[in-house]
């Protein structure tokens, strides 16, 4: 794969900018210790990152939206390589009929670190006259991959390394209509929100003015408003002041107005990606002209790993407390947790005694 030059992004100068509280207060339980000197607990930093070259890390992204709106060269321009290969089209070649997925690996080496890249594509989204619960098999694959890594947390013996193929973030396409998301959209977004990150972008901006497509991006957000659509970054989800302030304004500017292009053109003695019109050349990387940069530091250089930690600790969680709430209908089999209904017996054995008083003492004193 190409190895690519990391550049400052615009949302860098908003990360190293100073806050009123740089970092997270102390808990009054705990309070911070006398010391008399340093011991190297700065070390660890160094622990990590030898650890993280070593293994690397992964990363799946699902694009969704309709055929032609530039998915495949959208995520080519976001890694600067050719991650996705579209067929061309042609007169012969059909209309899905149905929605299929289709998902592709490879793995990226910049400065010595890997990243495993997984991109799921949706054709035939939104192209039939009836899109009925066109929605059902993207999330009957999302929920797929959550019902796999629960299995494999459930083995008896289990993978030191367990294979992570949940879906991080889900990018979706807006077509460039330029008045407000359609029925489809609010649809599929309302139930999406609830089971994935959703990071929606307005496709094909060069397409729209920018007095159009500012008044497009207000529609928007008043329809994700109006409807409870909760789109990444979740304001619930800040953590502290420096992720609010930061979080807030990525909010203001979704969804991103982007293009896409994977050509190189000649512009003032400069290569730059870009789409060449008989009017002159778009610059992909040109936040004069596009919001390409802004979806690119969300995704890669600022929220990468926020976006994995909320799949695990949020979307996961819930569909994994789902399905242990129902655990009778796991599947058995050899190396397989038994998640049945505990008997009379295992109920008041000594240990479970234990717990269950436990529990009790924690409730009444949650009550006090």
């Amino acid at each position: 794969m190409d190895r690519c030059h990391y550049a400052p992004g615009p949302m860098d100068s908003l990360r190293q900018s100073p806050s009123p509280c740089s970092s997270r207060p102390s808990s009054p339980r705990t309070p911070p210790m006398e010391r008399f000197g340093p011991v190297g607990i700065e070390a660890v930093l160094d622990q990590l990152k030898i650890k993280a070259m070593k293994t690397g890390f992964e990363f799946n992204i699902m694009v969704v939206g309709q055929s032609g709106l530039g998915k495949s060269t959208m995520v080519n321009t976001l890694f600067k390589s050719k991650v996705w290969k579209s067929p061309m089209p042609s007169l012969e070649m059909p209309t899905p009929q149905t929605l299929e997925l289709h998902s592709v690996s490879h793995v990226i080496e910049e400065k010595g670190l890997k990243l495993k890249l997984t991109v799921t594509d949706t054709p035939g989204f939104g192209d039939q006259i009836n899109n009925d619960k066109c929605w059902d098999p993207v999330l009957g694959y999302i929920n797929q991959q959550y019902e796999q890594y629960l299995q494999e947390e459930l083995l008896i013996t289990r993978q030191r390394h367990i294979p992570d193929t949940r879906v991080h973030c889900c990018v979706y396409f807006v077509p460039p209509t330029g008045h407000c998301l359609r029925p489809l959209d609010i649809e599929f977004l309302q139930r999406l929100c609830r089971t994935v990150n959703v990071v929606p972008v307005i496709a094909r901006a060069d397409s729209l003015t920018i007095e159009e497509r500012e008044a497009f991006r207000s529609r928007i957000q008043q329809n994700l408003k109006t409807h409870c659509i909760d789109v990444y970054p979740q304001k619930c989800f800040d953590e502290d002041i420096n992720d609010s302030i930061l979080n807030s304004k990525i909010r203001e500017q979704i969804p991103f107005a982007v293009v896409g292009a994977d050509q190189e053109h000649l512009v003032n003695g400069r290569c730059v990606l870009g789409r060449k019109t008989k009017w002159g050349i778009i610059e992909v990387e040109n936040i004069a002209h596009c919001e390409f940069l802004l979806l690119r530091d969300l995704l890669i250089r600022s929220h990468l790993q926020d976006l994995k930690d909320i799949t695990h600790n949020v979307h996961y969680e819930n569909y994994r407390v789902i399905r242990l709430n129902e655990s009778h209908q796991l599947p058995r089999g050899p190396g397989w947790v038994n998640l049945a209904p505990a008997s009379p017996g295992q109920l008041t054995s000594p240990g479970c005694l234990k717990v269950r008083r436990r529990a009790q003492k924690d409730s009444k004193d949650d009550e006090c």
